[in-house]
């Protein structure tokens, strides 16, 4: 999925694979536990060996991570041209007999393209984490610490409409409503009390499309309009870490092409952890969705 996008995006932009100096992928679910997806995407896109390539393990909040990570190694001009890949295939973290919770997600890819220039205006961020409530969105089996075992295959009854394995995700879901209502506005404030942004001026506010009566929560405790934050959940479910580009291109995207706008986007979940970005955008490169 990932790589459709880059090739969408790559062939809509111009770009000479030539010009890219640096790969992002950020993924819970990547091709293999060694070698980093980055790797294995720089390959396969025929990127030039002088490319880095970096990976970033992260859920919802992937996004908002992706971006300030890659910016963060712009910044000083010594690399001119990124591009960050981020998706999940959400539904194969999850049981085929969950019908509580496979029904919500769906799988996407997404590429981000940035470019080096001095005189663009700064992104801006504001991150956090709870490592102490991680067991709140979690796979018990499959790494180092639990390996997949005959046990961890084996299918157990949850409730029900609940069996799955210990490989498969599971969710805390109070736990994590909770987190999500009362973590994600204070991070929106603190990002706009930080760099003194209004949110009276903000165009589009682009939360992760987590949960549709959770995030209106959100935006009314933010006092937001609901004309400026956009839902792809309808269609798309919830995506992960993929949510908020997948919003703007195929929610906003003739705005996104044709317009100058400002905008604040938010994520919460796995982890627990969160983020929250200010961003303004030019007119910019905004393919239409490509179906996998």
């Amino acid at each position: 999925m990932c790589e459709r996008a880059f090739k969408a995006l790559i062939e809509k932009l111009g770009w000479e694979l030539e010009s890219i100096g640096l790969l992002g992928f950020v993924t819970l679910t990547p091709d293999y536990l060694e070698p980093p997806t980055a790797c294995v995407m720089h390959g396969r896109l025929g990127l030039p060996e002088s490319c880095m390539t970096l990976d970033l393990t992260q859920g919802c909040p992937g996004w908002i991570n992706g971006m300030a990570t890659m910016s963060a190694l712009l910044s000083n001009g010594g690399i001119k041209r990124a591009i960050l890949l981020n998706g999940d295939t959400a539904s194969q973290m999850r049981s085929p007999f969950d019908k509580e919770s496979l029904p919500l997600f769906g799988d996407a890819g997404v590429a981000t393209a940035l470019e080096f220039d001095e005189t663009a205006t700064p992104m801006e961020f504001d991150f956090g984490s709870r490592g102490k409530d991680f067991e709140a969105i979690m796979r018990p089996a499959g790494g180092f610490r639990n390996p997949v075992s005959e046990e961890s295959l084996v299918f157990k009854q949850y409730g029900e409409h609940v069996k799955r394995r210990d490989i498969d995700a599971v969710m805390d879901g109070m736990s994590v409503f909770s987190f999500g209502i009362s973590t994600a506005p204070k991070s929106v404030l603190s990002l706009c009390e930080r760099f003194n942004i209004d949110l009276c001026n903000i165009d589009y506010f682009i939360m992760h499309q987590a949960n549709q009566y959770l995030n209106e929560k959100i935006r009314k405790k933010l006092k937001i309009p609901a004309e400026k934050t956009p839902y792809s959940l309808k269609d798309y479910g919830n995506t992960s870490g993929a949510s908020i580009p997948l919003t703007i291109v195929t929610q906003c995207n003739k705005a996104f092409s044709s317009q100058k706008l400002e905008n604040v986007a938010c994520a919460f979940g796995v982890g627990l952890a969160w983020g929250s970005m200010h961003f303004k955008t030019d007119r910019i490169v905004c393919p239409e969705v490509v179906f996998y």
